[in-house]
């Protein structure tokens, strides 16, 4: 760990400096300035006027739309950082740091990569960012094996990762990085909150066949909503993995329909959920009668984009979403007003999860007074905040996982524009989401640069 003495200089470039100058020699009192450490990190601004951030999302792909709203967010984050519009959540976050003038007195700048939501092409667009742009700091992505990837990128080059819209308990349980930070809910903490929800909905005695994304998302969601759901005393008749980008789900849903499930899970995201829900019910699962209930549905991860592809076919399904523009706190209300005003339609969550990100990692750089990353990081780390929707946050020290409120919706049965598809049933406070970190594994490993 590097001390840093009263007037923000680290001890190591002290003597590295007295080193170099001979040990007779004496350091001038100029020396003493914010980040001596000038020289030891990736793509330190030095004195430049700006710094760069890359957003590396999917603009191809199965999360092709989300993809899209987190680049918006993203845009409409560099704005409000730099002190153009309305400044969105700059208005409601607290603490707060920043001063709506860029990240101490640099403007933001920014690139922008495809990860095709492919953890390969992901990995190489973020190595791009870093080695050719000269980013100081990267966010994105809407896969968790996409986030898994481009994390450990993250630690080997000494570059901190924001991580997008990435769900799995992989990413801040044994895949967990130091470098890496979550905004965003994961599969477990679904699973804590729709449990409640299903069982008095739906009882305790039923039989689940889950569908179930082949990457480690949909491996972990899959656990997660099996070891809620027997915990109810729900049987699991059988869970069948399928490929991401698949398309056409018939041959998978074949099965269910003989199976003696009464409720199908589906473990699917993007446009992956789009198509298997409306072949689920095409294929007339939502009509039928099984051990003598009504067949149910249930899709453990929301989104309003998924919602609009879905259409109809999502009315009275329950599942849980990270954040929905329909909420009525400052910090939310302030980003929906700004990002309608920008674009026309409200955000989706995963533009909400990348807009905060971006304005965490700005402020964690203010409040650190430096973009040294292991100062940054340790900023983040153990950082309680309010004011930017889901209610009092903590950034979790220990795994850098986010603990906060966590909604369990429902496709609305009387939606009254495109945009109010997902009805909130219930707000489930943080305190019913925390674990204990130690349950998924992992190490953060250490602060380098």
């Amino acid at each position: 760990m590097t001390k840093i003495n009263d007037r923000g200089v680290s001890r190591r470039s002290i003597l590295k400096a007295g080193t170099a100058l001979g040990a007779g020699a004496v350091i001038a009192p100029t020396f003493f300035v914010r980040n001596a450490w000038a020289e030891e990190f990736r793509n330190n601004p030095g004195n430049a006027s700006s710094v760069k951030f890359g957003f590396n999302v999917p603009q191809t792909g199965a999360y092709a739309d989300e993809g899209a709203d987190e680049l918006r967010a993203y845009e409409l984050a560099v704005k409000h950082i730099n002190g153009e519009g309305d400044g969105g959540m700059l208005n409601t976050m607290q603490p707060l740091s920043l001063k709506g003038d860029g990240v101490l007195g640099k403007k933001v700048e920014y690139v922008t990569g495809d990860t095709q939501t492919k953890s390969d092409a992901a990995r190489a667009s973020a190595k791009r960012m870093i080695e050719k742009d000269g980013v100081i700091m990267f966010s994105g992505g809407s896969s968790s094996g996409v986030a898994v990837a481009v994390q450990s990128l993250a630690q080997e080059m000494g570059v901190v990762f924001m991580c997008g819209l990435t769900h799995s308990n992989d990413t801040t349980g044994k895949d967990k990085r130091r470098y890496g930070f979550r905004h965003f809910f994961n599969a477990y903490m679904s699973g804590a909150a729709l449990g409640p929800v299903l069982k008095e909905t739906m009882g305790t005695e039923r039989r689940a066949y889950h569908l179930t994304a082949d990457y480690t998302w949909g491996w972990t969601q899959e656990e997660s909503i099996k070891n809620t759901t027997e915990a109810l005393g729900w049987q699991t008749v059988n869970a069948v993995r399928t490929p991401l980008g698949a398309g056409d789900f018939s041959q998978y849903i074949t099965p269910v329909l003989n199976s003696g499930a009464d409720v199908l899970v589906l473990n699917h995201y993007g446009k992956d959920m789009i198509n298997s829900l409306t072949q689920a019910v095409q294929f007339g699962l939502r009509d039928k009668q099984v051990n003598g209930k009504d067949f149910q549905i249930v899709v453990p991860l929301y989104s309003r984009l998924m919602a609009q592809g879905a259409g109809a076919n999502i009315k009275g399904i329950y599942g849980t979403t990270n954040w929905n523009w329909s909420l009525q706190d400052a910090g939310s209300q302030a980003f929906v007003k700004s990002f309608g005003q920008e674009y026309g339609f409200p955000p989706s969550q995963a533009a909400h999860t990348c807009y905060v990100q971006a304005l965490l990692y700005a402020d964690a750089c203010a409040r650190a007074g430096t973009f040294y990353p292991p100062e940054v990081i340790k900023a983040l780390e153990d950082f309680e905040f309010d004011g930017m929707g889901n209610g009092p946050t903590l950034y979790r020290g220990a795994d850098h996982q986010c603990f906060k409120d966590v909604l369990v919706v429902r496709g609305n049965e009387n939606a009254t524009s495109q945009f109010d598809l997902l009805e909130v049933v219930k707000e489930v406070p943080a305190s019913q989401v925390t674990y204990d970190p130690s349950i998924f594994g992992g190490e953060l490993g250490p602060y380098k640069v």
